[in-house]
């Protein structure tokens, strides 16, 4: 399988990691949150990809939505964390860091 390939199945499995990563710092809007995943390449996702998983990220409780003031036209949604995101977030940290610490070791292994 080419390496472009399997990016994508790899991606689809941390994507909700970053989402909830970049909410932790500050609140941010759609289309900053879309900008900003599109900064690290194996992350680059369309707003249709990404306004989905802000949709379940809600129903499910692990971030919240308020308006807020625009300095340039009319106000924006910005979503941030909520408890049970951070909760989550952390879970979700975890287990990346012994999923990511298994696979470089065996990686290692095989050089």
């Amino acid at each position: 399988m080419s390496r472009n390939k399997s990016v994508p199945g790899i991606r689809r499995g941390v994507v909700e990691l970053a989402l909830l990563g970049l909410l932790a710092d500050d609140p941010r809007y759609g289309q900053q949150i879309v900008d900003e995943l599109a900064e690290h390449p194996a992350l680059a996702l369309t707003s249709g990809t990404v306004y989905p998983l802000v949709s379940r990220l809600l129903k499910d409780g692990l971030i919240a939505s308020t308006w807020q003031e625009s300095p340039a036209g009319p106000p924006r949604k910005v979503y941030h964390l909520t408890d049970a995101g951070i909760e989550r977030l952390s879970d979700l940290t975890a287990a990346w860091r012994l999923v990511r610490d298994g696979v470089d070791q065996i990686l290692k292994e095989k050089r």
